[in-house]
């Protein structure tokens, strides 16, 4: 029999060891960074082998609000760049794109950094894509290895679910709703994580490839010599020059020596058995001039083949992929961007 006074030193104990779990865990698995330019709360996690950061768009973080997490296109663009006379400016992840305050109001809108991507980079270190490229005394300047090595689907469906995990303890995330949204690559992500991991209950699709990402390559350069844009002679050779890349990137020894093929193998898997898989509402949203979307008007066929009723397609005439207005002779206009009613839009959708 043990004593009485045991038994509750041994109870302490416990509650202490606890306690001390939870605050180192806390501390080394999800560290609270601090807060960018009066807007977001930055986070980072700290897996076996990685380091994530992300953002979550409120600076207290009382009001319970569900999760909407937005997955963001190619390339290693950081989420914020320091101008030397414009200060830090919010740049990836559609941040400075969209209506804030409205998804604010409704959810907890959060931005996962590109693998091996700082979260605020000096303007030095980018490139006129606003890439992420610290070997900028290159000519021309170059990714990081790091940032190739893991820049594959894969990778940032684990990445998105180790937030995601982390984010469902928290005490000011309302577990009724979990929505995902993407645009571009980040809607291949999006359709992943959606399709894998059981939480997620509404999911949106901003500019997507059925196909993946080589197909388009060639549905371009086809259309490119039907409007007489280029001769047929010169289509066979893109054409050629475009299998000849898909050939090295599913070849793994190639791979191993340039690992810039990496993402060509991974975001050119077709996408519409996964979106078939997908059992949570879908929104489907694109321009139609945009070539990489084009496929999507055959979409609704799949669906209706396989009796599936949870797809809804939104189409914007004459905008092209990143929802800017294109013009009658073909130019995209950068001064008529429609994000904000596009974004907007699906907000509504995930609330009705």
């Amino acid at each position: 029999m043990i004593p009485i006074r045991l038994k509750m030193q041994f109870i302490l104990q416990k509650a202490l060891f606890a306690l001390v779990l939870t605050l180192l865990t806390s501390q080394t698995f999800g560290q609270r960074k601090g807060i960018i330019n009066e807007q977001v709360t930055h986070f980072e996690l700290k897996s076996k082998n990685d380091t994530i950061d992300f953002i979550v768009f409120d600076t207290l973080l009382v009001d319970k609000k569900p999760i909407l997490l937005f997955c963001q296109g190619s390339l290693p663009i950081p989420l914020y760049v320091e101008f030397k006379t414009e200060g830090i400016l919010p740049i990836g992840g559609g941040i400075s794109m969209f209506d804030l305050e409205t998804m604010k109001k409704h959810y907890h809108l959060v931005i996962i950094s590109m693998p091996k991507t700082p979260i605020i980079v000096n303007e030095v270190d980018i490139d006129a894509s606003y890439s992420y490229t610290p070997n900028h005394l290159v000519d021309p300047p170059m990714f990081s290895d790091d940032y190739m090595k893991a820049d594959y689907l894969e990778n940032y469906v684990n990445r998105a679910v180790f937030v995601l995990d982390f984010l469902r303890k928290q005490p000011w995330v309302d577990l009724s709703k979990l929505v995902v949204a993407g645009h571009s690559q980040g809607s291949k992500i999006a359709a992943n994580l959606t399709s894998s991991y059981k939480h997620v209950t509404h999911v949106g699709l901003f500019g997507a490839n059925p196909n993946g990402r080589i197909d388009q390559l060639i549905r371009k350069t086809r259309q490119d010599a039907e409007n007489g844009v280029i001769s047929w002679e010169e289509a066979e050779k893109q054409m050629s020059e475009y299998f000849q890349l898909y050939v090295n990137a599913c070849d793994k020894n190639q791979v191993k020596d340039d690992p810039s093929l990496i993402p060509w193998e991974s975001f050119s898997k077709p996408q519409i058995e996964t979106w078939l898989k997908i059992e949570a509402p879908i929104y489907l949203a694109y321009g139609t001039k945009d070539i990489t979307s084009d496929l999507c008007d055959l979409v609704q066929l799949d669906f209706i083949r396989e009796h599936k009723t949870n797809l809804t397609v939104k189409r914007y005439p004459n905008l092209e992929h990143s929802f800017f207005e294109v013009e009658e002779n073909g130019q995209i206009n950068y001064e008529k961007m429609h994000w904000p009613e596009v974004i907007n839009e699906f907000i509504n959708w995930t609330i009705q």
